[in-house]
């Protein structure tokens, strides 16, 4: 019905905002709608429900193309230029430790998964060419090790089929959310767990204060120079690697042709590869104050932008085609959360750290800061800093994971 790519713009911007202000109210209905229904959920399924229905057309769109060449690289930029190593080693090595392990979880247990599933049928994670299952099980690495962000940049990379990417996303947000709940629950019996862990939690009241100060100290009024400056750090990196990217993609193809099954001859791979580099370089300079000045929610808004051209290409009949693909979610959420657990068990890591360890993988900076202010507002940039480091690995070990998979696969 829709054929102008304004006018889907506009529709889209017009649905994220009517999600966002819903999901902010404090009318009984909706806060009960959105405790069984996630937003992030419905900035998918949406856009979806209007590309099923003949509303707009996601392949006749040239939406999504624009906004994953040059609104993706720059948002992975400012998730990545507000990272603070300080601060991040500040919370301790138990935080780390459980933080890392979760990534290991998500590593380890993508390929595990895949092999127990292959064994019971192989036809769940079978599939030839842009079918191949594993393509799409990459992209929720990317999305359980990072966020919304890399899981993109490894949908780019790996190149599943829309269709294919239309199940796995639902076995991402729903796996994910459901863990997420089950987190903010543990909440109330964290003194219990904490205890049976023997667990030191002195450090986390301090860390609180700490935090809490900081966040006060450093937060300002954004200006036109800032939103200038912002502006010019995400596009300047996201200019540069397209153009080093240009290069060497061709000159890896060329020379190298072999490494195409590694996808090294992806122009997008070195893009995303590049930008993320460039944005962890600049976390060490002056400009990571940006973050101050609110790059990270420039980035948060070209983020949801990204889901909902996404959701446009979305057919969600294709969801039900291979429920078989909610086994591999189960399992490999499992493993996760096995190997988290035994971690912050044998360090003795508190409750606090275990969940938002888990979340800064699983749910990225989306909800990581949620589970975190579960347990304390003040406690919300602990989620917020675990989860920039998830960005600046998410991609990486997302693009690892994907081979493993792709290894056990076939």
């Amino acid at each position: 019905m829709i054929h102008s790519d304004a006018a889907v713009l506009g529709l889209l911007f017009v649905v994220l905002a009517l999600i966002f202000h819903t999901a902010s109210l404090k009318h009984p209905f909706w806060q009960k709608f959105y405790g069984i229904v996630p937003p992030l959920l419905l900035c998918y399924f949406v856009p979806g429900l209007l590309n099923t229905f003949g509303v707009i057309s996601g392949e006749e769109s040239k939406l999504y193309p624009v906004v994953s060449q040059y609104l993706l690289p720059a948002c992975l930029v400012y998730f990545t230029l507000g990272m603070d190593f300080k601060a991040v080693m500040k919370l301790g090595p138990k935080a780390l430790m459980v933080f890392l392990a979760g990534t290991l979880g998500v590593m380890v247990g993508g390929p595990v998964a895949v092999g127990l599933v292959k064994i019971i049928n192989p036809e769940i994670v079978g599939g030839e060419g842009a079918n191949a299952v594993w393509r799409g099980l990459a992209t929720i690495a990317g999305s359980w090790i990072g966020g919304g962000a890399n899981q993109t940049a490894l949908k780019e990379v790996f190149q599943p089929s829309d269709r294919l990417f239309s199940q796995v996303i639902a076995v991402d947000v729903i796996t994910a959310e459901i863990w997420m709940a089950v987190l903010i629950y543990g909440v109330g019996f964290s003194a219990r767990i904490d205890r049976a862990f023997k667990a030191d939690v002195s450090a986390i009241d301090e860390l609180r204060h700490r935090l809490d100060s900081e966040q006060k100290a450093s937060q300002r009024i954004f200006s036109l120079r800032d939103i200038v400056l912002i502006a010019a750090v995400g596009f300047g990196a996201t200019g540069l690697s397209h153009l080093l990217a240009d290069f060497i993609a061709p000159f890896i193809k060329t020379n190298y042709p072999s490494l195409e099954k590694l996808s090294l001859t992806s122009t997008f791979f070195w893009i995303v590869s590049i930008v993320t580099f460039i944005g962890i370089l600049l976390s060490f300079t002056p400009l990571r104050k940006l973050e101050f000045a609110g790059a990270s929610k420039i980035g948060s808004l070209f983020l949801y932008l990204l889901v909902a051209t996404i959701g446009m290409k979305m057919d969600l009949f294709a969801v039900a085609e291979n429920p078989g693909l909610f086994l591999v979610g189960i399992i490999w959420m499992a493993i996760h959360i096995i190997i988290t657990l035994s971690v912050a068990k044998l360090v003795k890591a508190p409750f606090f750290f275990t969940a938002v360890g888990s979340q800064a993988n699983i749910g990225g900076a989306a909800s990581a800061p949620v589970v975190a202010a579960a347990f304390h507002a003040s406690l919300a940039p602990v989620g917020v800093l675990l989860s920039i480091l998830g960005y600046a690995l998410g991609t990486y070990c997302g693009y690892l994971t994907g081979l493993m998979m792709q290894w056990v696969a076939s």
